[in-house]
């Protein structure tokens, strides 16, 4: 890490190396991957250009294994230190600081300083609140003081990890040190929350990435979890799902179902009642680098009625537990489809391309509402 400077930093293709064109496609491409519309993300691209500031970043560590850093530091499409670290200016971060001690504290507070109301703060652990959270001290505070006093003159907050977000691991039963989330203990601010055991550091990455570009939030659910990663459940878009459908389950772990891979539901799989983006999204670019890609049920980990508190092989409640009536039947009671279904079907596919067409011509015509392609951030 290098000391903090009042100036501005060279831009990526100001200096040997980068390219203006790649750093675009670079972007362009980042910002497609976390689900945000191609039109948007061009438009992320040119203002990501036009910016004569890079946003600085000051990273916490308070209760965590440091899994969502580890996790971050292994992205490669694009790679962290083409993207991140030209995107955004990496001012203080524990792990990967090389400053130690009284240097390393004069890197927080010069960050701080120079760039009041700009910072992009990132907790990474839970907080402990229990007399006084005297349970995690760094430089000599405790992370509940550190966490309000940065959080005081952030531009934006977010919240990576389970633990973070709602306590996690350490929050667990008896839960002694009285670990919570940030959201609790900054009550009164938007604090975006990316939960996760560990967090898909490609959902962090659209946050900063709309935050770095346009200076707005995406938008988010009533737990602060943006709505492009967790605005619908696993078991939706579950490569098993179609197993679940058809009745076929796993009975024990180890049968002939579990050895062709069918639906993971009565071994304790948590995918109905999860929201998050992991079978689509995936982690260090493996396909099979999640639980249920590796044959485990999904644990949960980003709900906080979930992960560390239900039992991991215990059932949950199904919203809806067949497809929808919208979907045609694998085999039709009479053998076939009728005529009329299938000019209705046709007149409401026609109806929904063009909407889509129509909505694409103005998204990129026009600024996205709220300042973002995430449109209007959560009211604090």
């Amino acid at each position: 890490m290098t000391a903090v400077t009042h100036h501005r930093d060279p831009l990526p293709w100001e200096t040997e190396g980068v390219d203006r064109r790649d750093f675009v496609k670079v972007v362009t491409a980042a910002a497609v991957a976390v689900g945000i519309p191609f039109t948007a993300a061009e438009q992320m691209a040119e203002a990501a250009v036009a910016k004569k500031l890079k946003p600085s970043v000051v990273w916490l560590h308070f209760q965590e294994c440091t899994g969502c850093t580890e996790s971050l530091l292994r992205t490669s499409h694009p790679a962290l230190s083409t993207l991140i670290l030209d995107l955004v200016s990496l001012d203080y971060h524990e792990t990967l600081l090389a400053a130690a001690g009284h240097q390393a504290e004069k890197c927080l507070e010069d960050t701080m300083k120079a760039h009041e109301g700009k910072y992009v703060l990132v907790i990474e652990g839970a907080i402990p609140v229990k007399e006084d959270g005297i349970y995690c001290k760094i430089g000599g505070r405790t992370a509940l003081e550190l966490a309000n006093t940065v959080a005081a003159k952030a531009g934006a907050i977010i919240a990576i990890g389970s633990c973070a977000s709602w306590g996690g691991i350490p929050s667990a039963d008896p839960n002694p040190t009285g670990a919570t989330g940030a959201p609790e203990v900054l009550k009164g601010k938007t604090v975006v929350t990316i939960p996760g055991c560990p967090a898909n550091p490609y959902n962090l990455l659209g946050v900063v990435l709309q935050f770095a570009t346009f200076g707005t939030l995406p938008a988010l659910d009533e737990l602060g979890r943006p709505k492009f990663a967790y605005g619908r459940t696993i078991h939706e878009h579950c490569p098993r799902r179609a197993h679940f459908d058809a009745g076929r389950f796993v009975q024990v772990f180890g049968d002939a179902g579990h050895r062709e891979g069918w639906c993971l539901y009565k071994t304790g799989c948590k995918g109905p009642a999860t929201h998050a983006n992991c079978s689509v999204q995936h982690f260090g670019e493996v396909t099979d680098a999640w639980p249920i890609g590796i044959g485990h049920p999904c644990f949960g980990c980003t709900e906080k009625s979930l992960a560390f508190r239900a039992p991991l092989h215990s059932t949950v409640d199904i919203e809806r537990p067949t497809p929808p009536d919208t979907y045609p039947p694998i085999a039709a009671p009479q053998g076939g489809i009728s005529p009329l279904a299938t000019g209705v079907a046709g007149a409401l596919v026609g109806a929904g391309v063009a909407a889509g067409f129509m909505a694409s011509r103005k998204m990129g015509a026009e600024p996205p509402a709220g300042g973002g392609p995430g449109g209007p951030e959560k009211e604090g």
